[in-house]
């Protein structure tokens, strides 16, 4: 696939994990188990020897919340655990698993590479202006986002989150530093703001999310907010100095389907393409090193727990068949990147 990339004029951008555990990896525990953060490392440095001389930039993890959060809290996701002591014991061992990976990658790949982790950040605001919510937004702030980006940036985990899960952490002498190895970029995946609100009922965290206000969502009952995502770009630049962004994954999910003559018309995704990309360009024109932009996705694809009923895809894809046809969206995109106009 690397070679007909390549042929193509097409430059890879690979991603060594994205949630596919070896089975018999899980069975050993998993990444509740710190061996399996070594056992990454290995991987990567078998992958990086073999097409580090054609592949040069590289993500380790992708979307660390969502494999401890949602795999392992929450349950919604494999492994399907739901136990915050796991869930933070695994995020710990995902962030070595990042660190090590980088060490692997840097030794073991012909030609040097570029190396970063990609986060799914999420702006978290107050439901209200009562401190209960301030405070409730603050600690979600914490879990979605300094959770990942401290370590990452030599800052340790934060302490007031450790305080909040009652977990101790599986630290072991010279893990904050493997952790906290240079990156050459960050990559931000970004879909929806979070208005928070205070909630006892909730264990540990004590907060929950509400709808926003924003009349237009997703089929996924995402809100719409392209402010969101320019927020955060600035953020990552001005809070902790990062001095390469990439956009690794930003898109929607709308109910599409091909008219008789099978063509696509979502005409809502092309909105939304075009509003986040301007955002893009507000942080740009503000100073934010933004080095580039990957839409999600492609082609509609299999969404993980929501299976194929959403549809993400520049292209169309009728699975019974596997015909595939490009939207307007994407024919709009096409066209928006070929020329270098900015919405």
């Amino acid at each position: 696939m690397v070679d007909d990339l390549l042929a193509e004029g097409i430059k890879p951008f690979v991603t060594l994990y994205h949630w596919d555990l070896p089975q018999t990896l899980q069975d050993l525990g998993g990444w509740e188990n710190r061996d399996t953060a070594y056992r990454f490392a290995e991987y990567a440095g078998v992958v990086g020897a073999k097409l580090g001389d054609r592949v040069r930039d590289w993500v380790t993890l992708n979307e660390p919340l969502c494999s401890a959060w949602i795999g392992h809290w929450e349950g919604r996701m494999a492994p399907g655990i739901k136990d915050p002591a796991i869930a933070v014991r695994a995020s710990y061992n995902l962030m070595l698993a990042h660190g090590l990976g980088v060490a692997a990658l840097r030794e073991s790949a012909p030609e040097p590479p570029s190396v970063g982790l990609v986060v799914n950040l999420s702006p978290c605001e107050p439901a209200s202006a009562s401190a209960a919510d301030i405070r409730a937004s603050q600690i979600a702030d914490g879990h979605i986002n300094r959770w990942w980006l401290d370590p990452l940036f030599g800052r340790g985990f934060p302490a007031d989150m450790t305080e909040v899960y009652g977990v101790e952490l599986p630290e072991q002498p010279g893990d904050a530093e493997i952790i906290a190895a240079p990156t050459d970029f960050v990559g931000l995946n970004y879909y929806f703001r979070q208005l928070i609100k205070a909630d006892e009922s909730v264990p540990v965290l004590g907060f929950s999310q509400v709808e926003g206000p924003n009349p237009e969502h997703t089929m996924l009952d995402w809100e719409v907010h392209p402010a969101g995502l320019e927020e955060l770009i600035l953020r990552l630049a001005k809070e902790y100095g990062a001095e390469k962004i990439y956009i690794t994954e930003n898109g929607s999910a709308w109910v599409d389907s091909p008219d008789a003559s099978f063509i696509v018309e979502d005409p809502n995704r092309t909105a939304y393409l075009e509003g986040h990309l301007a955002a893009c360009v507000r942080a740009v024109e503000q100073g934010a090193p933004l080095a580039g932009y990957f839409a999600w996705s492609l082609m509609d694809n299999f969404e993980w727990a929501y299976g194929y009923a959403p549809r993400f895809g520049l292209a169309y894809v009728d699975y019974p068949t596997g015909t595939r046809v490009m939207k307007t969206s994407g024919k709009t995109y096409t066209n928006l990147i070929q020329t270098h106009r900015t919405p």
